[in-house]
């Protein structure tokens, strides 16, 4: 019989077969692995002259809207040929199994969701949703034949991504529910993030002194390895099916 890929050690099945509150946690690198480029990995071709930070203000907006909007509306294109992979369909099997289970997100491509994933607290937005620059409108169909970037239809104010900025404040709502879900966990897992994002590299630490087991799932070690009981080196679309077929196989 050939060696698994990933031991996944039978102590740590276990915690999660008995686990009734489980928090994840996913950053860049679980999107990676379905071709999805990186924030700073999205400056190529036609945008490798611009930095990240130049395209992705309130101020740059300002300056230059039709070039931040079309900046995104590539990068939607892009999130939108991506497919979950592995890592994600593990996260909603595993979610199946536990009574209270809540998925943080960095990531802005809804992959999770198309995952089966249903608690998904985004917490730098969606890129596939647009909303409008002074009421905050979520617009789901928009005309951009006439006017870049196309205007609200309910306030007129110009459309931008339902993404968090530079500059500006991560979703009320949706931190308090990340805070919450770190603090009450049994279990917390952090995925293919590289822990150094605040405020989310600051969660699985509270979701730790609150009692929690840490989990830490990533090719490299980041600033939570050392605090996490268990550290599964490797990509998340390897690790997490192995770790849910002992689990609940």
């Amino acid at each position: 019989m050939s060696k698994p890929l990933v031991e996944i050690p039978a102590e740590l099945a276990n915690i999660l077969r008995r686990a009734q509150r489980l928090t994840v946690l996913t950053g860049a690198g679980i999107s990676a692995e379905s071709g999805v480029p990186t924030f700073r990995e999205a400056q190529t071709g036609l945008w490798a002259r611009f930095r990240p930070e130049e395209l992705a203000t309130p101020a740059a907006y300002q300056r230059d809207p039709r070039l931040v909007w079309e900046w995104y509306a590539w990068r939607r294109e892009l999130t939108a040929k991506a497919q979950p992979n592995p890592g994600h369909l593990a996260l909603a099997e595993i979610e199946r199994h536990i009574p209270h289970f809540s998925l943080i997100t960095q990531n802005v491509d809804g992959l999770h969701q198309r995952a089966g994933s249903r608690q998904v607290l985004e917490l730098h937005g969606n890129i596939q949703r647009v909303k409008c620059m002074d009421g905050n409108h979520l617009v789901e169909n928009w005309d951009d034949s006439v006017e870049i970037p196309p205007r609200c239809p309910l306030c007129g104010s110009l459309l931008r991504p339902d993404v968090v900025w530079f500059g500006e404040n991560l979703p009320v709502k949706a931190l308090q529910a990340a805070w919450d879900a770190a603090e009450t966990a049994d279990i917390f897992l952090s995925i293919g993030t590289s822990t150094q994002v605040e405020p989310a590299a600051s969660l699985p630490f509270a979701a730790k002194r609150c009692g929690a087991v840490i989990v830490e799932v990533n090719p490299q070690e980041t600033p939570l390895t050392k605090s996490a009981q268990y550290s599964l080196r490797g990509r998340s679309g390897v690790v997490l099916p192995a770790l849910v077929q002992p689990t609940w196989g």
